[in-house]
C-alpha cells in the first residue's frame, strides 16, 4: 500500500479513505482545516514516508499547502475549487522543487465525457445565431464556490469550441444534491439540453484516487482534464 495523505476531511476526505484501498492505498495521515491553518499542519516529521496527499479543502489553504509539500517530495492531487486565482503562485513552488501536482475542476470520468459533449454540440451551433446558450447548476447548501469550478470550465469549454454569443449563467446552492450540470441551447425552432447529474461523490473520489496513482514519480503541474483518458486506464479493485 502507498501511504496517503488527506488535506481536509469533510465528506469528499472520509470517502476518498473509505475508497483509497481499492486503489492501493494506505490513509496514514488526516489533517482537517484546524490541524492546517496557514499550511502549519505539514512538516517533514508528519509527512515521513507519505508519497502523496489528495487536497479537497478550502480554496484559501491551497497554496499555503502546496508550497510546504512541494519541498517534502510529496506529489499533490487537488480537488479542491475556487483557488485558481493562485495557479502561478501554485506553480512556481511545485516546478522550484522538482514536485509534481494534479489539479481539476471535477475529477468525475463522466463529467470529463460531458465536457466533450457539450464541445461537440457549442461547435456545430456557434454559426447558427438563432440558438442562444445557457448554463445552470445546483449543490449542496455546503458548497462554497458559486458558479462552481464545473460550470466555469463549461463556459471555457463552450467559448473555446467558438461559440460567439454571450452565455447566461445562474447558481443554485441547496439541499444535500452532490451537483446537477445542465446546459442548454434554444431556438424558436427547438430546444437542446445536455445534462450531468451526479448521483453521489464517489465518481470525483475515483477520479482523484486515480489521479494520484498517476502523479507518484513524476514532476511538473498537470490539469486533469488533459490526461485523464490515461488515467481513467488505471484498474481499480472490486
Amino acid at each position: 500500500m502507498t501511504r496517503l495523505a488527506l488535506l481536509g476531511y469533510g465528506a469528499m476526505g472520509r470517502l476518498v479513505e473509505q475508497l483509497a484501498p481499492r486503489h492501493g492505498f494506505e490513509v496514514a495521515l488526516r489533517l482537517t482545516g484546524a490541524d492546517n491553518a496557514g499550511g502549519a499542519g505539514i512538516d517533514a516529521a508528519r509527512f515521513r514516508g507519505i508519497e502523496v496527499a489528495i487536497d479537497f479543502s478550502a480554496a484559501a489553504a491551497v497554496a499555503a499547502s502546496v508550497e510546504r509539500l512541494a519541498p517534502l517530495g510529496v506529489a499533490m492531487v487537488v480537488g479542491t475549487t475556487g483557488w485558481t486565482d493562485d495557479l502561478e503562485r501554485v506553480r512556481r513552488a511545485v516546478l522550484a522543487h522538482g514536485a509534481a501536482l494534479i489539479h481539476g475542476a471535477n475529477f468525475s470520468l463522466g463529467v470529463q465525457v460531458f465536457y466533450r459533449t457539450v464541445e461537440t454540440a457549442a461547435r456545430l451551433l456557434a454559426t447558427d445565431d438563432g440558438y442562444d446558450c445557457w448554463l445552470y447548476e445546483i449543490h449542496h447548501r455546503r458548497k462554497r464556490d458559486a458558479p462552481s469550478g464545473t460550470l466555469r470550465e463549461l463556459r471555457r469549454v463552450i467559448a473555446a469550441a467558438g461559440f460567439p454569443r454571450d452565455v447566461d449563467v445562474a447558481s443554485n446552492r441547496a439541499g444535500a444534491i452532490p451537483g446537477t450540470h445542465v446546459v442548454g441551447f434554444d431556438s424558436e425552432a427547438d430546444t437542446i439540453r445536455l445534462e450531468h447529474q451526479a448521483r453521489n461523490r464517489s465518481g470525483f473520489a475515483h477520479g482523484a484516487l486515480r489521479a494520484a496513482r498517476w502523479v507518484l514519480g513524476r514532476s511538473g503541474v498537470f490539469e486533469w482534464r488533459e490526461v485523464w483518458e490515461e488515467v481513467a486506464r488505471l484498474p481499480v479493485r472490486p
